[in-house]
C-alpha cells in the first residue's frame, strides 16, 4: 500500500512540481500564475490610485481647516506644532509610502525594490494614521474660524 504522500510527490514530480532526487525529495518552486494573483501591471495602477488618494484625501477633508491655519501664519514654534504636525505627519506617511508604490509588482531581485519594503509600509501607515487621527481632532478646533 502506497502512502498519500507519496501518490501526491508522484503525480507533482509528472507535473514538474518536485525533484526526486535519490531518498530525498526536494519541492521546487514552480512559477505558475495562481488565479488569486493579479497581474504586474494592474497591482502598479491600484498602488498608484491608492497613493493619489491618501494624498488627496486630507485636503478633502480638511481644506477649510488648512486654509484657516495657513491664513495665520507665523514662524513660531507654538504655531508650527499645533498647526501643521498633523499635515507634516501624513506627508511624512506619503514619503514613506512612495518606496512601497514604486516597488509594487515588482520582483525582490529587481533594482526598485527596496531591501527593507515593509519597514517602509510599516512607517508610512504609522505616520499617516498617526497624521489622520490628529488632523480629525484639530479640525473642529478651526471651524469657528472658518468664514462661511
Amino acid at each position: 500500500m502506497t502512502h498519500p504522500l507519496d501518490r501526491y510527490l508522484a503525480t507533482r514530480m509528472r507535473r514538474g512540481g518536485v525533484r526526486h532526487t535519490g531518498r530525498v525529495r526536494e519541492r521546487v518552486v514552480v512559477h505558475q500564475r495562481k488565479k488569486q494573483q493579479v497581474s504586474r501591471r494592474t497591482s502598479q495602477v491600484v498602488g498608484a490610485v491608492g497613493f493619489v488618494i491618501a494624498a488627496l484625501l486630507p485636503v478633502a477633508l480638511w481644506h477649510r481647516a488648512i486654509a484657516v491655519i495657513a491664513s495665520d501664519f507665523r514662524l513660531e514654534l507654538e504655531y508650527l506644532v499645533t498647526g501643521w504636525t498633523a499635515y507634516t505627519l501624513i506627508g511624512l506617511g506619503l514619503l514613506f509610502a512612495i518606496p512601497v508604490v514604486v516597488s509594487t509588482g515588482r520582483s525582490p531581485t529587481d533594482r526598485l525594490y527596496p531591501r527593507s519594503r515593509q519597514a517602509y509600509a510599516g512607517w508610512a501607515v504609522t505616520f499617516y494614521l498617526l497624521g489622520f487621527a490628529l488632523a480629525s481632532q484639530i479640525a473642529p478646533l478651526a471651524e469657528p474660524f472658518v468664514s462661511r
